[in-house]
């Protein structure tokens, strides 16, 4: 599969007729002791945005990681976003907070140069110090956000006190995550029952900020896959009550209907639509699974079936393949 996701230039969708553009926001806020608030206009509802969002603003900035809170989900508090949806978070929503580290070292760099005697051009910024260019003279970051909060210690109209800055991010292009994925099944040929041996999903997401959460999102993608694949449908009588309308009644995948996963994202392509290199991720497992277990199904008995796949259904096409 290859997919184009990472949604989306504002000016791909408005040619499309879409009112809203699709960008994203996020404000990075530090207090005078130092603690940081991530303030993100996408928000997280178990991917682990803010695991993710955490160590892409320490390795950043060159804080320590137990030293950020990532604020999301919440109106009020958040700057606008356009949402969670089509494996943006990453790749749209943290180069956003990519801008806004950005523009915190910017305004570091200015008070640095101050404080350090130098010239601005003359501060580097690594690894959580700003530092005047071949010498050992440096301010930590903490240092520079203290001072940002005495603003009579800074050359008036040098900046403005505090230290808080917001960006937005409108994409240039897609991502585009490829991937193959290889099924193995076992067919009871007289019950039609399809057991699952291995499932083999090798991905390219491109640079992977958290190996685990990645592998994470691409296991819950194959599990919904191997649902759609196998037993979930919504099935309504002739009179057209849906008869699926409930947990008891939906068939969806449990913990014995999956194999252990094998999961490979190590030998990613670095994306050239974001300063991260990252291509999305959520959608992945639940889009290469389904077509990898029907093609083993077929490949098994000799004939297609329509999804879900039930045991009905191989039996039946069994039995027509033996008449």
């Amino acid at each position: 599969y290859i997919e184009a996701c990472g949604i989306a230039p504002s000016a791909v969708i408005g040619s499309l007729g879409a009112g809203v553009g699709l960008w994203e926001s996020a404000k990075v806020r530090f207090s005078h002791t130092g603690k940081v608030q991530v303030l993100t206009g996408t928000h997280s509802h178990g991917q682990g945005h803010e695991t993710t969002f955490s160590q892409l603003v320490a390795d950043k900035l060159g804080i320590p990681y137990d030293d950020i809170e990532v604020i999301h989900g919440d109106t009020e508090k958040t700057p606008v976003g356009m949402g969670t949806y089509g494996s943006r978070s990453l790749a749209v929503g943290g180069e956003a907070l990519v801008k806004a580290c950005d523009k915190i070292i910017d305004k570091g760099k200015k008070i640095a140069a101050h404080l350090l005697e130098a010239s601005e051009a003359d501060i580097e910024f690594r690894d959580g110090n700003f530092t005047v260019a071949g010498t050992d003279r440096s301010k930590s970051m903490g240092e520079i956000v203290f001072e940002a909060y005495v603003p009579h210690n800074i050359p008036q109209g040098l900046v403005e006190p505090g230290m808080e800055e917001g960006a937005f991010f409108d994409p240039p292009n897609f991502t585009y995550p490829a991937g193959t994925y290889v099924c193995e099944v076992e067919i009871d040929p007289e019950t039609g029952v399809v057991r699952i041996e291995r499932m083999i999903a090798a991905d390219d997401f491109g640079n992977v900020i958290n190996p685990m959460i990645v592998e994470g999102q691409v296991h819950g993608g194959l599990a919904q896959g191997i649902g759609q694949a196998l037993t979930e449908s919504a099935v309504y009588d002739e009179a057209g009550q849906l008869l699926t309308g409930s947990y008891m009644d939906y068939c969806m995948p449990r913990a014995d209907d999956v194999p252990n996963f094998e999961v490979h994202t190590a030998a990613g392509t670095a994306c050239t639509a974001n300063s991260m290199g990252v291509k999305g991720c959520g959608e992945a497992g639940a889009i290469g699974s389904p077509p990898a277990v029907i093609n083993a199904i077929t490949n098994a008995i000799g004939k297609r079936v329509e999804m879900p796949a039930t045991p009905q259904k191989i039996w039946q096409a069994l039995r027509q393949a033996a008449e």
